[in-house]
């Protein structure tokens, strides 16, 4: 199942639109601040399909039944560009586990690069709810082999992949090389890759823009 929460008239617009604007995303604080309201957005929609059971709690004039998360999602995140959106999910699941995984692309002389995953710090994941977040999905190959490394520690009983600006070449593979059990969800989507795995119109490297430029 694909959920796509941009071009619905709402704040997720106006947020993705601010991290794709040349004249504001160069506002480092406020590009990963807006990385982080949109992960709490996604945590938000997330939430509901999650299960829940309820609870009698007291209050100060008596007892009220209210509904209560039944287990808190894993939490992954791909280094670097993850971080600030991780940073929004973890506000709203704030009882999550973790886990973190670098994955980046080796460029070569001829133009083509490899994509090599370096480190993985994750718990246990087996039979849990696991929601996997990277801001961009260009080709989906870096989040294809997260995933992979990821379940050598378990096989989670759903995987939610959070993306906000994925290409529809992407969407198909990741739809196309993971398992069955998988919800993607997408602030927004864009047709055209270049021959470099870059999305266009997109909004750039979103890791130089929250951190800086790398060597």
């Amino acid at each position: 199942m694909v959920n796509i929460l941009g071009n619905r008239n709402s704040l997720v617009d106006q947020f993705i639109g601010e991290l794709r604007n040349v004249e504001i995303h160069t506002d480092r604080l406020r590009f990963r601040r807006n990385l982080e309201r949109l992960g709490e957005i996604f945590a938000y929609e997330i939430s509901k399909t999650l299960e829940w059971k309820n609870k009698d709690i007291t209050t100060p004039l008596g007892v009220a039944s209210v509904p209560n998360l039944v287990e808190q999602p894993v939490l992954g995140t791909i280094l670097r560009a993850g971080l600030p959106m991780h940073n929004g999910m973890l506000n709203y699941f704030d009882g999550a586990e973790n886990s973190f995984i670098s994955a980046y692309r080796r460029h070569h002389k001829d133009g083509t690069f490899d994509v090599h995953v370096e480190y993985l710090a994750c718990p246990s994941i087996q039979d849990k709810v696991l929601i996997l977040c990277d801001p961009m999905l260009a080709s989906g190959t870096s989040l294809v082999l997260s995933y992979k490394a990821m379940i050598h520690r378990g096989i989670p009983r759903h995987t939610h992949i959070v993306a906000l600006i994925a290409s529809a070449e992407a969407v198909n593979y990741v739809k196309m090389h993971m398992p069955s059990n998988i919800t993607i969800w997408i602030g927004a989507v864009d047709e055209e890759l270049t021959a470099q795995s870059y999305i266009v119109p997109g909004l750039g490297d979103a890791g130089d823009l929250a951190f800086g430029d790398k060597i």
